[in-house]
């Protein structure tokens, strides 16, 4: 018998607190080569969105991520990510779990947007804002209010903008520049539209980057990369799939220029080194966040009393 996690008790056992300790573990893991990570695999289905496979190896599990962004699924009333993650036991390849892909990949989301807003940004940072109030993007507002900080919501769409921000204990920022001036920005939207143009960023200001996690997306202008300080969850994803692509296609970084989110974490990378410095964060999501989350549920299944299913 087999537990599955529907996407309402993976919220009730993971709270966003939890999350982000989770992922911090994780990206730890992987950075000192105890948790493995083979590449990420996209099956287009464009233009209407594409799927991807999304495996991860850790803590004795093994973990496969299939998940969808479709970005016009909700205007026919669909999620734009839906499918599952499956966790099976690494010692005897048995399945362990099933669980909702979207709740998943939302509660990691938010938890490593605001775990590099804290790790890159000023020490004496106030304010948060948070593009795109879309599922991903409440997850990282709900985050920011559960770790004790005030956070403004800016959409292109304000009312689901003002629902979310009442709905989380958030409050909406009057323009998408009242957000983009906060001392740390969250941009969670589809990536079809730079948000961040060069010269946007001042200095002393961090941006985490979550939207553009897929071939032909970007949320910052190449010229603002390259005079900022850039970091990214992973290279080798990042730099196929990410704002980081463009980027480097174009020569204006190299891996010399980009330190890993987890290596700064394990200090072998440095982070922000000044006050004023413009720090980046350029997130494609990592199975390895997927896992730290699957197991976090997983260690509270009893408790929920999860249905199971028989194979």
């Amino acid at each position: 018998m087999i537990p599955f996690f529907t996407g309402a008790q993976i919220r009730e056992a993971v709270s966003p607190e939890r999350a982000v300790e989770a992922v911090r573990d994780a990206f730890v893991a992987y950075a000192r080569g105890e948790w493995t990570m083979p590449p990420k695999v996209y099956v287009p289905a464009y233009p209407a969105g594409d799927f991807r496979a999304m495996p991860a190896l850790g803590a004795g599990h093994a973990l496969l991520k299939w998940v969808t962004s479709f970005p016009g699924n909700p205007a026919k009333g669909l999620p734009t990510v839906t499918g599952l993650v499956l966790l099976s036991d690494a010692s005897n390849g048995m399945p362990k779990a099933v669980l909702d892909a979207g709740a998943v990949t939302a509660l990691r989301t938010g938890a490593a947007a605001v775990l590099a807003a804290e790790t890159l940004g000023r020490a004496d940072a106030e304010s948060a804002a948070v593009i795109g109030a879309g599922v991903n993007g409440e997850a990282a507002a709900r985050t920011f209010v559960a770790r004790g900080r005030d956070v403004v919501l800016w959409d292109v769409d304000r009312s689901r903008a003002e629902e979310v921000a009442e709905r989380i204990g958030a409050q909406t920022a009057a323009s998408r520049e009242e957000a983009l001036a906060a001392d740390l920005v969250v941009t969670v939207t589809p990536g079809r539209e730079i948000v961040l143009g060069e010269g946007s960023l001042r200095p002393g200001q961090h941006a985490s980057l979550m939207g553009a996690d897929g071939p032909g997306k970007a949320e910052i202008a190449v010229e603002e990369l390259a005079r900022v300080r850039v970091f990214c969850d992973d290279w080798e994803q990042a730099s196929h799939n990410g704002d980081l692509m463009l980027a480097v296609e174009a020569g204006a970084l190299s891996r010399d220029g980009v330190a890993q989110l987890g290596d700064v974490l394990i200090g072998t990378a440095d982070g922000r080194k000044s006050d004023r410095d413009i720090t980046v964060f350029d997130s494609t999501g990592l199975a390895i966040q997927d896992l730290a989350i699957a197991l976090a549920a997983l260690g509270r299944a009893d408790q929920l009393r999860v249905a199971t299913i028989e194979l």
